[in-house]
């Protein structure tokens, strides 16, 4: 009796313990989240109707201020209810290391929004050709926000395999769809990679380079046990610490006069964001036959032009002749 006590209470214990560590582990995960790659579902954060804002820029560039390009291929004209490629391509230096939010060093992901026109969305798994399933592979593709299958997100995702991101497109039907019309529509695209330099909070991250707030000389440099450094500026008007957090290295030594907003450490950014606007027509299949029916009566025209010619100059050289 008394060994099943003990190991009641022993099962009792573990339980306990372990139900406090899951609860650690949520309130940690809550509390200090992890800053290092979810940044193209933060888009939603600051602009949860739409990511294009007015004036046409997409609100990742409020977070990555560094530019890069970004581009995206897709067909000038679709037809009704079709599957089609939209390639996204987010180009960048393989060999580079961006710093991640501890201040150690690792690759870079990138991710995308690709604004479809009304009506187009992610084709469905059984729509899609088994060839252009082969280029999607295992990505995930997510609506901006419910309702809203016309604009996706996806990322992130490790740079090395995915500087192409494919997006099968279903084009919408305007004869089951009255709201849906024949003719040419905008497509914008917004692609980063690497981490951005300030949080959706309006906090920076550790991707900047720090400046001087004033012009002073450099009395001391206290490394951090966490990684980092503080700095203290000496001016006329006293001293000022200047914490700089882990990643970006020091350029400045103690002794060192610095001016107004002159760096003190390096820019470790490496990465950026792209956008790119282009167009897609969605081409009535009535339209082209039309139009093939068109070109072929102008070439018979032409062929039989031709031919007419040839007989009046035949008709010509015989009355010459006689």
């Amino acid at each position: 009796m008394r060994t099943l006590n003990f190991w009641g209470q022993a099962l009792g214990r573990g339980l306990i313990v372990v139900a406090a560590a899951f609860a650690l582990l949520l309130l940690s995960d809550l509390s200090l989240p992890q800053a290092a790659s979810a940044y193209p579902f933060w888009a939603q954060e600051t602009a949860p109707l739409t990511p294009r804002e007015a004036t046409g820029r997409i609100v990742c560039a409020n977070c990555h201020l560094a530019q890069k390009p970004a581009e995206i291929e897709i067909p000038q004209a679709v037809t009704p209810d079709s599957v089609f490629e939209a390639v996204v391509k987010i180009p960048y230096d393989l060999s580079s290391q961006q710093v991640l939010g501890d201040g150690s060093k690792g690759g870079l992901n990138v991710g995308a929004v690709l604004m479809l026109p009304d009506g187009f969305k992610i084709a469905p798994p059984d729509r899609i050709p088994a060839e252009m399933k082969e280029k999607v592979g295992s990505l995930y593709y997510q609506s901006y926000r419910e309702g809203m299958d016309n604009v996706v997100i996806v990322g992130p995702l490790p740079g090395e395999q995915y500087q192409e991101i494919v997006f099968p497109v279903l084009a919408p039907n305007p004869d089951a769809d009255k709201n849906i019309h024949y003719g040419k529509y905008s497509v914008h695209l917004g692609a980063n990679r690497g981490r951005g330099q300030l949080y959706p909070t309006g906090e920076p991250s550790n991707n900047n380079a720090v400046k001087a707030p004033q012009a002073g000389t450099v009395s001391q440099i206290t490394p951090l046990e966490a990684g980092g450094a503080e700095v203290v500026l000496t001016a006329d008007g006293g001293d000022v610490t200047v914490a700089i957090p882990a990643g970006p290295e020091l350029i400045v030594s103690e002794g060192q006069t610095v001016a107004a907003g002159e760096l003190l450490t390096t820019n470790p950014n490496v990465g950026g964001f792209g956008q790119k606007d282009t167009e897609v027509v969605l081409q009535n299949p009535a339209r082209i036959k039309f139009l093939a029916v068109f070109l072929a009566g102008i070439m018979l025209a032409q062929i039989l032009l031709v031919l007419k010619k040839k007989q009046i100059e035949k008709v010509q050289a015989a009355e010459l002749n006689f």
